[in-house]
Formats: structure tokens, sequence, C-alpha cells
């Protein structure tokens, strides 16, 4: 039996269970303004909010700025190539179309779900500031969260695809900075 075909029934054991769960949230959509805020912050998710933060934090932290900048931007592409692979791999289909009771709330970028690419790259991008600068970290946290919670309510992912790339995500940011944020600080830091 092909990895395909195992990883196929297992997922559809799992979008049955995590269906009710999905179908209750998915419910806010209903709400205008929680509509809005959930479409912008995945919106933003996309990437924009990410874009500008790199640009910004060499201004912010003119020493150790360029090369966390630097390195987040590289590994933000890791991410990407990482989660495409995975979801062409593993092929989940999102639940809003497993499950037509679940509600859109807005256009996906790709077609499958597993794992959540919006959610792997703020939780990359979120322990990479939590270990380099923590209270910017702080900052960006409920932006991160509200990415995670966005990608479910919206009827985009399961549950289990959020956790699986807030796991990724945060393993990769975590072997970044492990391996490269010293030398990359030293070698493109700015002056002091």
């Amino acid at each position: 039996m092909s990895s395909t075909s195992k990883a196929s029934r297992f997922f559809d054991l799992a979008d049955q269970r995590e269906y009710a769960f999905c179908q209750s949230i998915n419910r806010a959509v209903r709400f205008r303004a929680a509509l809005g805020y959930l479409r912008l912050t995945s919106r933003l998710g996309d990437g924009w909010f990410w874009y500008a933060l790199i640009l910004v934090i060499p201004l912010i932290y003119p020493v150790s700025g360029p090369g966390l900048a630097l390195l987040m931007a590289l590994t933000g592409l890791s991410c990407t190539l990482a989660y495409k692979l995975l979801k062409r791999w593993l092929i989940r289909e999102r639940p809003f179309i497993s499950f037509p009771a679940i509600n859109c709330g807005t256009p996906p970028l790709d077609r499958y779900s597993f794992p959540s690419g919006h959610t792997l790259h703020a939780a990359c991008f979120q322990v990479m500031l939590a270990l380099a600068e923590p209270v910017l970290a702080l900052a960006v946290l409920p932006f991160t969260l509200s990415v995670a919670a966005s990608r479910v309510i919206l009827g985009l992912h399961y549950p289990s695809d959020v956790l699986a790339g807030a796991l990724i995500g945060g393993l990769m940011g975590y072997a970044a900075m492990a391996l490269a944020y010293s030398d990359f600080v030293l070698l493109f830091g700015g002056a002091a």
C-alpha cells in the first residue's frame, strides 16, 4: 500500500472526527465583524505582515536586526518549500470542500489542507522572534494566534492542519536560530 493511500485513509478518519468542531467554530463567519477581522488576519498572514516585519526589524534593532531579517527571509522560503511539498504529497482536502455545511470564509491560496502554511510560517517566525527579540515576539503573538485560529474558523483547515503547521514551523524556526542566528548577526549585523 502506498504512503499516499495510507495518508488518505488516515485523513478520511481524522476529517470525520474533526468535522463537528470545524462546523461549530465556522459559525463565527456569520458575524460581519468577526468575518472581516478573520479575513484581514488571513490576508495579512498570506505574507504581507511578515514581509513588512522583516523589512522593519533592521530599523528597530540596528545591530542584530539585519542578520535576523535575512535569516527570517531565508527560513520563510524553506517553510514555503516544506509546506508545498507536504501538501502535494499528503493530499488532504480542505474542510469546506469535504463538508459543504462548512462555509469558506475566504478563497484559499491553494487546494490542499495539510499542513497549514499560514500557521507554519507564523509559528516559525514567532519562535525566531522569541529567541532573538522576546519583547517584539510578545507584541506579535496576538497576530500569530489570530492567524492560526482564522484558518480553522474560515473553513480552510482542520485543527490538526494548524497543529501540524505550528509544530513544523516552530521546529524550523528553532533549527534556523540554533544553527545560524549568531553567524548571521556576525556577518550581516549593522553598526552598534
